[in-house]
């Protein structure tokens, strides 16, 4: 019984084909996409604390402070995986 187990085992695993995984983007796209991922999620993090720091508690807009700060969020999540990606670190 174990020795049909270990053919069987054997069969499906040398049957399978090894399909190759590639990036959706060329490699030498990324330290290019980091910098700019990155550059637009600062600016957009500073423009959020410019934005608390000089309007009035009364004035401010709840939808506007979660918009750029979910933005901003999304742009430096890619970001720092496009730098990992550009430094070699595949993830």
């Amino acid at each position: 019984l174990r020795e049909e187990r270990r053919s069987q085992g054997s069969d499906f695993r040398s049957g399978m084909m090894q399909a190759s995984i590639s990036s959706p983007l060329p490699v030498a796209w990324y330290p290019a996409l980091a910098v700019l991922t990155v550059a637009v999620g600062l600016m957009l993090t500073a423009s959020f604390f410019i934005y608390e720091a000089t309007v009035s508690t009364r004035s401010r807009s709840l939808a506007k402070e979660l918009t750029t700060a979910a933005v901003a969020s999304v742009f430096l999540g890619f970001g720092s995986l496009f730098v990992l990606l550009a430094s070699g670190v595949f993830v």
